[in-house]
């Protein structure tokens, strides 16, 4: 007799929606995005999905499978109980257009907002740890599921104050590469919430490319703050020359 899947997937809109069963063949080697398209071949054809390379490199397909951020690409079906109904909805954190299809253009406006690189004149020189220190962040896939699971974002809805783990990420790859001198300290600090985080590292368990967002990019940036801010020499100093420090 042949297996099968038994799944639970949202369906609806912004203005809502409801969990829906389905069912489809157990395949072997089948991820969640196997089962999705089956469903969608086979018995809705008006599924919305997001997806485009199938391998866990343009971070489409995002969703949150049994309550947990996943690259549905990338999660086996294998590793459920046979007999496990599993349930696949559309990210908490942002808005539905139609079934796992979500709206992340608030993303897209974020990063305009950040000062770009900024490359130092004259010579351009730096040393082989200092790109290294930045080169991790370079793997980001902007699948968002940091920003999903941020509870600033998803419980707290602070969108209007906070970037996200994502965009700090990005902010902490400008602030560290040795060719820039761009001082971004004042937007992190009054417009972009760098503050807000209180590192609980849920965006670093997520993180598809295992990239140490809490400890190597939010850390170091909010201490960058700290000591810019609040450390009274280092304050005084600023106030005096008008320099970039940190």
């Amino acid at each position: 007799m042949e297996q099968e899947v038994k799944l639970q997937i949202f369906r609806g809109d912004k203005d809502g929606g409801k969990m829906v069963d389905y069912s489809v063949p157990r395949i072997p080697g089948m991820v969640v995005l196997d089962a999705v398209h089956s469903v969608q071949k086979e018995q809705a054809a008006d599924l919305g999905v997001r997806w485009n390379c199938k391998a866990g490199k343009c971070g489409s397909c995002s969703a949150e499978v049994n309550g947990k951020p996943k690259l549905m690409c990338m999660e086996r079906m294998d590793k459920y109980p046979e007999d496990a109904t599993i349930s696949i909805r559309p990210m908490k954190t942002f808005p539905v257009i139609k079934d796992l299809v979500c709206d992340v253009s608030w993303n897209f406006e974020v990063n305009k907002k950040i000062i770009p690189f900024t490359p130092k004149e004259g010579e351009r020189i730096f040393y082989q740890y200092e790109a290294d220190r930045v080169q991790e962040f370079r793997k980001c896939i902007e699948c968002y599921l940091c920003q999903n699971v941020c509870h600033v974002l998803r419980e707290h809805e602070l969108k209007n104050e906070f970037i996200g783990p994502r965009f700090l990420v990005r902010a902490a790859s400008l602030e560290m590469h040795p060719l820039d001198v761009a001082d971004r300290s004042e937007q992190l600090v009054k417009e972009q919430g760098v503050g807000l985080c209180n590192i609980t590292k849920c965006c670093t368990e997520v993180c598809p490319e295992e990239i140490t967002i809490t400890d190597n990019a939010i850390i170091p940036l909010k201490e960058r703050m700290v000591d810019k801010y609040y450390d009274p020499l280092t304050w005084i100093w600023r106030k005096l020359f008008k320099k970039k420090t940190g």
